[in-house]
């Protein structure tokens, strides 16, 4: 377990799913957790409950990432209460299924609103901080179907790629400032949204091609997020790490 003790965490989409476990494990290695999703609420209330009975600080800060000046304005209320930013997971994600040619052009905006324009308006509101201090870690979370395509996720594919890619180029801008900035790639996990989605058929039929045979935990996740947003990982930025048992490769 790394020791990140005095380190302030936001992680979009905490309040359930797989940003909760980010949220709860960061908290065991010691940072304060900013909680977040749209509209709060009691599972996001509870998230904050469950860090705090850790003897960690914990808040909740609902905000629509996909909004500018929502975003602008949950940093600020960050910054009121905790002064910094360390570490963001731009974890909040969502999809609609559909063919592009049956695809309503208003689902497309709401899925890159949310996919892309969220990863793009969290880290440029939170990386003043970041480059003030000279100290800071965004990890931003993708998925493979970004890497390898899958049929009727035509905007969660394009947006999981772009998130590939703009971790790049944010790597290299910030790289003097101290901070790195990172993505992982993530497969089919117990309590993910993306295997939800996925019907029981095809879902036995991708099990049975992971060569690892079975799906990922969300531990296994947390586990690197905590490495690469330690002082152990300050030499490693402007990577994908891919977490999928072998389904891509």
């Amino acid at each position: 377990m790394y020791d990140l003790t005095g380190k302030v965490a936001l992680v979009t989409g905490s309040s359930m799913g797989l940003g909760r476990a980010f949220a709860f494990d960061l908290a065991k290695a010691g940072a304060s957790v900013i909680v977040n999703n749209r509209k709060g609420g009691e599972a996001a209330e509870a998230v904050v409950k469950e860090i705090e009975s850790m003897g960690r600080e914990a808040a909740l800060v609902p905000c629509d990432i996909g909004n500018a000046e929502s975003v602008a304005r949950m940093s600020d209320t960050i910054l009121t209460r905790f002064r910094k930013i360390d570490i963001l997971v731009n974890n909040a994600g969502i999809s609609v299924d559909g063919t592009t040619v049956k695809y309503a052009p208003d689902a497309w905006d709401r899925v890159m609103r949310t996919n892309i324009y969220g990863v793009f308006f969290c880290s440029k509101y939170c990386l003043p901080s970041m480059i003030e201090q000279k100290w800071g870690r965004i990890i931003n979370i993708s998925s493979l179907v970004g890497q390898m395509g899958v049929i009727g996720t035509p905007a969660y594919t394009a947006s999981k790629a772009a998130i590939m890619g703009y971790t790049k180029t944010l790597a290299k801008e910030v790289a003097r400032k101290g901070i790195t900035v990172n993505c992982i790639s993530l497969g089919y996990f117990e309590g993910g949204g993306l295997l939800e989605t996925v019907p029981e058929k095809i879902a036995k039929d991708i099990l049975a091609g992971i060569p690892v045979g079975r799906w990922g935990k969300p531990e296994e996740i947390s586990s690197a997020i905590n490495y690469l947003v330690s002082d152990a990982a300050a030499y490693i930025t402007g990577q994908t790490l891919n977490i999928n048992g072998g389904y891509y490769m």
